[in-house]
């Protein structure tokens, strides 16, 4: 089997993956900034690295990841200038900024388990890290790589690069053609060169988060905390760092240039970086109406949704693409991944239920046991090529077929043998659940009532009363949900 390779944004290719001390790994993810109510473009990316953990994890490694809260320090168009995010809104409702963190951070967290992604090893916050924050500040004025200028202090860029730094490298843009695309904007004027990025910022007397430090009363920058944090939790230099593609230039490009003039080393190892999400060929954007809140996508409660989509239906509809390519949102994508999910959870619940029946005059084809390891083989091939979980989800579905098969016995159980019975069943089980993250959204209760309803249905065949057989049927369909009734059994199916 291939190895794993991943694509290292910084070298620009897939490379094999490589851990700095296998089986151990250590995974950072930039977390979002909870001013707000995470939308679809923040969850691709959360999706992607959910997909990297549970790989990792369920190919033998022992992940360590390390998720941030932005809860201070990100301003108003993510530069160095303006009103902190959080302390804006806080203003607005007229509340503590804490309590702004603490509803979005909470909605962040209801989101993600809804669809079904995993929390992470640590999730440390800005604010509890200011100790880490301010001595990184002093050994890099130590180290001469920042300066000091009206209680603010900046990162010299200037001087990195002179020291050996590349800054610029991680994005590929060039240094000089930076310096000639950036004007002198109000406030630049404390910085030596208009690219140094702030690394503590002076707090103006209405600024509301603020801290004391040896600079005067102030807050740091936003690009720090992910430097302090990973470090603390991962080490000087750790195997991958992930998040959006947005994210690559200043922020990622930032991170690399604080690494390496704290610990004289390059950080991190791989750098990996999700697309973004469009709406029929358009940018996701807020400006021009066409964003979703998972709320509205769930009740169907926007002008460009024709329907209600379920948590499940859009995790499986995200995971249809590679998570560098550019992924389009339109309904007639997510009515097809509706019916894509349905149909394999369909196969899903049929393999969960089979159990291996044997029969002493069947003779095992040995053909049907090299077809299930092949396409295990092409499962586990297409996750090692870069996290293709498209391809993966493609291949799921050609092992559906030999499901189906078995299901409707045009494939006999024993002919295929125990043993690729047995691998068929698991290999099905673990993709779906532990690989690609999906699940039924049926609940506990729901189950209970259709299994219910399921015996009245079978009741009622039984005594010949076709109009309640009816009934039952049409509350089935009410539910989604369709009656399979065949001859060697009857059960109950998503409709697809």
């Amino acid at each position: 089997m291939q190895p794993l390779s991943l694509y290292n944004t910084l070298s620009r290719q897939k490379e094999p993956f490589e851990p700095i001390s296998a089986p151990n790994v250590g995974l950072y993810v930039c977390g979002p900034t909870v001013y707000n109510y995470v939308h679809l473009g923040n969850l691709r990316t959360f999706l992607t690295f959910d997909s990297l953990f549970r790989y990792l994890t369920f190919i033998g490694y022992k992940v360590r990841y390390v998720r941030n809260i932005t809860d201070v320090g990100h301003l108003v168009g993510d530069g160095d200038e303006g009103e902190d995010k959080i302390g804006r809104m806080a203003k607005l409702e007229q509340i503590e900024p804490m309590e702004i963190v603490q509803r979005y951070t909470n909605d962040f967290h209801d989101v993600l388990l809804q669809f079904n992604m995993r929390p992470p090893s640590i999730e440390p916050t800005a604010t509890g890290h200011m100790i880490e924050q301010i001595e990184a500040v002093k050994l890099l004025i130590d180290k001469g790589l920042a300066y000091e200028s009206n209680g603010s202090v900046y990162f010299d860029i200037e001087q990195y690069n002179k020291n050996g730094g590349d800054y610029g490298k991680l994005s590929g843009r060039i240094l000089e053609d930076l310096l000639n695309e950036t004007r002198d904007l109000d406030g630049q004027s404390e910085k030596r060169n208009p690219l140094d990025f702030a690394l503590w910022k002076n707090a103006s007397p209405e600024h509301l988060m603020r801290w004391p430090s040896p600079w005067g009363i102030g807050f740091p920058g936003w690009h720090l905390e992910c430097t302090c944090m990973s470090t603390k939790y991962l080490g000087t230099q750790f195997d991958i760092h992930g998040g959006g593609m947005d994210l690559k230039f200043p922020h990622h490009e930032c991170e690399i240039a604080q690494g390496n003039g704290l610990n004289d080393r390059a950080p991190v190892r791989y750098w990996m970086h999700s697309n973004m999400l469009t709406v029929n060929g358009q940018k996701m954007s807020k400006s021009l109406g066409n964003s979703f809140l998972p709320s509205q996508l769930f009740a169907g409660d926007h002008p460009l949704l024709d329907q209600a989509y379920s948590p499940m239906t859009v995790r499986f509809f995200m995971l249809q693409s590679h998570y560098r390519s550019t992924l389009d949102f339109s309904n007639d994508a997510l009515k097809a991944a509706q019916k894509g999910y349905k149909r394999l959870v369909n196969g899903y619940r049929l393999i969960k239920s089979m159990t291996y029946l044997s029969d002493e005059g069947v003779e095992v084809d040995p053909k049907q046991g090299e077809e299930i390891a092949n396409y295990k083989q092409a499962l586990f091939a297409a996750m090692n090529d870069d996290l293709n979980t498209a391809v993966t989800i493609g291949h799921l579905f050609s092992l559906l077929k030999k499901v189906n098969q078995l299901d409707t016995r045009q494939v006999s159980m024993a002919k295929l043998g125990e043993e690729a019975f047995d691998q068929l069943k698991t290999t099905f089980i673990q993709f779906f659940e532990e690989v690609l993250g999906l699940q039924e959204e049926i609940t506990r209760d729901q189950s209970a009532m259709v299994g219910g309803m399921l015996d009245l249905y079978r009741e009622y065949k039984t005594q010949r009363l076709y109009d309640k057989v009816d009934q039952v049927r049409t509350y089935f369909k009410s539910q989604g949900l369709v009656i399979r009734d065949m001859k060697h059994r009857i059960d109950w199916a998503y409709e697809e």
